[in-house]
């Protein structure tokens, strides 16, 4: 542990020209009497540490000293990739080996660069969770993330409404979508009552083979962490398929899940602003489908569509934001919500 601080705070000397023992005592977490003690273990060492006194004294290398422990581990190289997320280190328990991977480069940087790691954090900041929504840490979100970086299998317990699934799984990768884990994983072995049932209740869990592109990743699902009740990594590494693309499986996924639950349709005619603003009203996915096969414009300028929906209820709470730019035509039970929508507005703005 001494060791390990002791080389930090020689990677933050060599990255600045002279910090004092108040600045190194913050950014290795110790006493300032401590960091006394551990200069002059570092200067017996044959360190050049030099303390300089007065207000504007503190701590220096002296005469340009470079020292050559700035070989990123591999730990650290990876959490380095991942520096632009320090939330998601943060949970996954990466923190202190991504710190130590951006010491060590801003060690081997040149002077004029050092400063690049402060100016870019001051220009972007990632805020990964939706507003309004308080994020929580999954509790057994780092004991996934070190089976995700060392191959290593799980077995998890996995809730699915009232019930629990094992599931064995070998874990591919950690997703991050609207401040929600995901786990992206091969299953080996289950046992308790499930159902292939796509991506349920927004957890992506068991999709099946899919299609498209998903036909390539037969066998691997999704799930969401924050249901695993339990999580055992044992021993045992897998042999990873260097074909699997983590970026593209989950894009596959993802759409898989949002054209699943398109399970309606209603038809509408729309003017040209409304058209428009459809894509803005509804689901991407449900937008597309439609307006890739709209007609042309009748007369007045509006056309049919048919839009799949996940149901009346739905479709009843999107379209209302396109006021008098939509006009439902189909199912009839819809339209008349919409008409008794419509008088209760002109009871509301009529002309008395």
């Amino acid at each position: 542990m001494r060791a390990a601080r002791l080389i930090k705070m020689v990677l933050l000397l060599q990255s600045r020209p002279a910090m004092t023992a108040a600045e190194l005592a913050r950014e290795l977490e110790v006493s300032e009497r401590t960091v006394t003690r551990d200069a002059q273990a570092l200067s017996e060492a044959g360190v050049p540490v030099y303390a300089e006194r007065g207000r504007a004294g503190g701590y220096r290398l002296i005469g340009g000293y470079r020292t050559r422990l700035t070989g990123l581990a591999r730990g650290e190289a990876e959490a380095l990739f991942l520096s632009g997320v320090p939330g998601a280190l943060r949970e996954m328990g990466l923190e202190d080996a991504a710190s130590a991977a951006r010491l060590k480069v801003s060690a081997a940087l040149l002077p004029s660069l050092r400063d690049a790691s402060r100016t870019a954090a001051q220009r972007f900041h990632l805020d990964a969770p939706n507003w309004f929504r308080e994020p929580r840490t999954p509790e057994s979100l780092p004991a996934v993330a070190d089976a995700v970086w060392d191959d290593r299998r799980i077995t998890a317990r996995y809730r699915r409404g009232r019930d629990e699934v094992t599931r064995e799984l070998e874990p591919y990768g950690l997703v991050l979508k609207a401040g929600v884990w995901y786990l992206c994983a091969r299953a080996t072995g289950a046992t308790g009552t499930t159902k292939a049932t796509g991506i349920a209740d927004g957890g992506l869990e068991d999709p099946g083979s899919g299609s498209g592109s998903g036909a390539s990743y037969r066998g691997y699902r999704v799930y969401r962490i924050d249901r695993f009740a339990a999580v055992a990594a044992g021993e045992e590494r897998f042999a990873r398929d260097d074909g699997f693309d983590l970026p593209a499986f989950w894009a596959d996924r993802a759409e898989e899940f949002a054209r699943s639950l398109l399970r309606s349709e209603v038809v509408v005619r729309l003017s040209a602003r409304g058209l428009r603003a459809l894509p803005h009203a509804v689901d991407a996915p449900a937008a597309r489908a439609a307006l890739e096969h709209a007609p042309a414009p009748d007369p007045d300028g509006w056309v049919t569509v048919t839009l799949p929906v996940e149901s009346e209820e739905v479709a009843h709470g999107q379209l209302r934001g396109l006021g008098p730019e939509v006009e439902v035509l189909a199912p009839g039970a819809l339209r008349e919500r919409f008409a008794r929508d419509a008088r209760r507005l002109a009871e509301l703005y009529g002309t008395p």
